[in-house]
């Protein structure tokens, strides 16, 4: 079948892209908004820029009525989030925190997850993540407006958390996003 993106809704766009764009790694972000609640929120529109500088990006998009996310309105404010990175033990917690919540609910507690200073930013990290990245804004690109409107978030690594146990591994065990509700395990892989 072919598709004419002109002929589409923004949600059929939406499902195609993500049929398609698979596996997409998840970007479990973290901030605080100005008035100092933790907020948690997954996006799998994300992926690593480069290494010098050590950048990265993820794409939130507004909400239904086209207002901006919180963890996009947070970064705006603070200038500062952190991203965690899911394996299999914290996909349900995760999930979960992609429900609509109101900004002043702190997903955190909502979830389950609990909370870690972060070093060289003053936002929170999920301690049960076996690794984050805390991060600067480098800018934000607005792409869209309206309902679904994309928006670039790139961000500068200024601090990596790894767990010890993983440092020497060439492969960490996350998950990723395949579908709009469906995530895959990286449990296999291969060598060319």
């Amino acid at each position: 079948m072919q598709f004419d993106v002109d002929q589409l809704s923004v949600q059929e766009t939406y499902l195609r892209m993500v049929q398609v764009i698979s596996p997409r790694p998840i970007a479990w972000v973290s901030t605080r908004s100005g008035d100092g609640v933790p907020n948690l929120a997954p996006f799998s529109f994300f992926t690593g820029i480069g290494a010098n500088p050590p950048t990265l990006c993820f794409a939130p998009a507004n909400n239904p009525d086209g207002s901006a996310k919180d963890t996009l309105e947070n970064i705006r404010q603070t200038g500062q989030f952190a991203v965690n990175i899911v394996t299999e033990s914290t996909a349900q917690a995760m999930h979960q925190s992609a429900d609509p919540v109101a900004p002043e609910v702190n997903e955190f507690e909502l979830v389950g997850v609990s909370q870690l200073p972060c070093v060289k930013i003053d936002v929170p990290r999920v301690e049960q993540a076996v690794a984050t990245m805390e991060c600067t804004l480098h800018s934000v690109v607005g792409l869209g407006t309206g309902p679904g409107g994309a928006n670039l978030v790139i961000g500068n690594v200024v601090h990596f958390h790894i767990d010890d146990a993983l440092v020497d591994e060439k492969v960490l065990s996350t998950i990723g996003r395949v579908g709009r509700r469906h995530y895959c395990k990286v449990d296999e892989t291969f060598e060319l």
